[in-house]
């Protein structure tokens, strides 16, 4: 019977023992990322979250895939990210925060380790966090204009959007030299910490996010004037990281 896992760790020798069929000795990996890597897991509102590695040949051999997708998304598993070692080890350059969070919180379920020995080099990284935050802070800019200070929307906008910015967070202790924490509020306030934010403000966010407080229409308006403004600050922060970095 399908039903959804309070312990994810239940199903994953026979998501395994499904790939391995499918592709035998070409199945590399299945490392777990996401929530339940990090301990933020909630049974019937989490998606759990598996990166794939498959050989050269058989990475274009996805089609084989799509009636295990169907069966492990009815116990909320989510489609996984295929991939090959070669394609992660050439991609450092350009998406460096997105594999220094799978670093940070993973398990590997089956198979080599491929994420271990990823090291980042600190212009790279500071890059990419200056281009994702100004680039962010344009999108929210015009949501927030689009959204008429609608309180359903405005929430949809902090749910959706908060993960990219404490993945940047993530990033930006890296940079400072800091040990990554796993759980989102404690890297809230590690980072709010280092460069002198407002801890409290993310840390509401997070409880909007995460569906732990009910505010009005005018005070979630006000909420999200406020991260505009957080925002605004935070890429003067990474542009100051520009001198450190180099």
């Amino acid at each position: 019977m399908s039903r959804i896992p309070k312990e994810p760790g239940e199903i994953f020798p026979s998501i395994v023992n499904d790939y391995r069929g499918l592709f035998g000795e070409d199945l590399i990996s299945v490392i777990l990322y996401g929530s339940v890597a990090s301990g933020d897991y909630i049974a019937d509102k989490s998606d759990i979250n598996l990166m794939i590695v498959l050989s050269e040949k058989r990475i274009d051999s996805l089609d084989r895939t799509f009636d295990l997708i169907v069966k492990w998304k009815k116990r909320n598993v989510a489609t996984p990210l295929f991939l090959t070692e070669a394609y992660v080890m050439t991609s450092l350059d350009v998406f460096p925060i997105e594999y220094l969070n799978f670093q940070n919180t993973y398990e590997v379920v089956y198979g080599k380790d491929i994420l271990k020995d990823l090291s980042f080099d600190r212009e790279f990284l500071r890059m990419q966090c200056e281009k994702e935050v100004k680039g962010k802070l344009l999108l929210l800019r015009e949501a927030f204009l689009e959204s008429q200070g609608k309180a359903k929307y405005l929430q949809q906008l902090i749910a959706q959007s908060l993960g990219a910015f404490i993945a940047i967070f993530k990033a930006l202790l890296h940079l400072k030299g800091k040990e990554l924490p796993r759980q989102k509020r404690e890297v809230i306030k590690q980072v709010c910490h280092a460069f002198e934010m407002d801890s409290g403000l993310f840390e509401k966010l997070l409880d909007v996010k995460e569906k732990r407080v009910k505010l009005s229409g005018p005070e979630i308006t006000n909420l999200f004037k406020a991260y505009l403004k957080e925002v605004q600050k935070l890429w003067k922060v990474v542009d100051t990281l520009d001198k450190e970095v180099k």
